[in-house]
C-alpha cells in the first residue's frame, strides 16, 4: 500500500473483527456475569448506528452546507445533553436541568466557535469534513465532563451537608460554604482529560492520530491536529463545567441563603429528590 493511500477495509475483514465479542461473550457466560444481552445489543446498535451516520456523513459532505453541518453539530449537542440526565445517579427537577443545558451550549458554543474560526480557520467555516468529527469529539468529552460535575456536585451537597450548614451557621455566605465542594466537582470533573492528556504519545496514540495517520497523512500533521484538538477538549471542558458549578450551586440555597436539606431537592426548593 502506497503511504499516500489512506487503508481500507473489505466486508470479510470488518465481519473478523467480531470475534472479539464473541471472546467477550464466552468470558461472561464463563464467569455467569449477566451482561450477555447487553453486550449484544451495544454491539448490534454500536453498528447500526456508524452505518447510518456513515451514509448521513456522504451526503452531507457530497452537499456541504451550513444549516447540515449546524444541524448535525445541534444534534450531537441535544443527545450529549440528554446523556448526562440518563448518567446522572440522583433524580433531577426541570430548572437543574436547564442549568446543564444552558452550560453546555455557551462553553461549547464558545469553544466550537474559537477553535474553528481562530486555531483551524475553517475554509468555509461549515467544512464538515472537519467540523463535524472534531466538534463530535469535543462535545463527547464535554458530556463525560459535565456529567461527572453533576454527580460530585449532588452528591457532595448531601455528604458534607453537615459542613455546608455548620459554614452558613457561622457567617459564610452560600457561594463560601458550598466552595470546597464546587471545586471537588470541577477536579472530579477534570480529572478524565488530565489523564488522557498525561499517558498521551507514551501510553497510547489517541484516535483521531491514529485515524489520520491510517488515512495517509503525515504523523507530524496529524500531531498538529491533535494537539489542537485535545487543548480544545481542556479548555471546553473546563469552561462549561465552571458555568455549570456556578450557576448549579445556588440552587441549593433557598431566597434567605438557607441550605436547603439533602432530602429536599436543591431543583425545586421543597420536592423530594432521591439518591442511588
Amino acid at each position: 500500500m502506497n503511504n499516500s493511500e489512506a487503508m481500507d477495509l473489505v466486508f470479510w475483514q470488518v465481519v473478523s473483527a467480531y470475534l472479539f465479542i464473541l471472546v467477550v461473550l464466552a468470558i461472561v457466560h464463563i464467569k455467569k456475569i449477566p451482561r450477555k444481552k447487553l453486550i449484544i445489543i451495544s454491539t448490534l446498535r454500536m453498528t447500526l448506528q456508524l452505518i447510518l451516520v456513515g451514509y448521513i456523513l456522504i451526503y452531507i459532505f457530497d452537499h456541504p452546507h451550513p444549516l447540515l453541518t449546524v444541524g448535525i453539530i445541534l444534534f450531537m449537542l441535544g443527545f450529549a445533553i440528554f446523556n448526562v440526565y440518563q448518567r446522572t445517579k440522583a433524580t433531577i427537577q426541570l430548572p437543574l436541568k436547564k442549568m446543564i443545558a444552558l452550560a453546555m451550549v455557551i462553553g461549547i458554543s464558545i469553544s466550537l466557535t474559537y477553535m474553528m474560526l481562530i486555531v483551524l480557520q475553517l475554509d468555509p467555516w461549515y467544512d464538515p469534513r472537519i467540523f463535524i468529527p472534531i466538534g463530535g469529539m469535543i462535545i463527547g468529552k464535554t458530556m463525560t465532563g459535565v456529567a461527572l460535575g453533576v454527580n460530585n456536585l449532588i452528591h457532595g451537597m448531601r455528604d458534607q451537608k453537615d459542613k455546608v450548614e455548620g459554614a452558613l451557621m457561622l457567617g459564610a455566605s452560600p457561594k463560601q460554604a458550598a466552595k470546597s465542594i464546587i471545586n471537588e466537582a470541577f477536579d472530579s470533573a477534570m480529572l478524565p482529560t488530565i489523564n488522557a492528556m498525561v499517558g498521551m504519545g507514551i501510553v497510547f496514540l489517541p484516535g483521531m492520530m491514529t485515524g489520520q495517520i491510517i488515512a495517509g497523512q503525515q504523523p507530524v500533521t496529524a500531531v498538529k491536529y491533535q494537539i489542537a484538538v485535545m487543548l480544545g477538549v481542556a479548555g471546553t471542558v473546563s469552561i462549561t463545567v465552571l458555568i455549570f458549578l456556578h450557576l448549579a450551586y445556588k440552587s441549593f440555597f433557598n431566597e434567605q441563603k438557607q441550605f436547603l436539606l439533602s432530602k429536599r431537592n436543591p431543583s425545586k426548593g421543597d420536592k423530594p429528590v432521591e439518591f442511588h
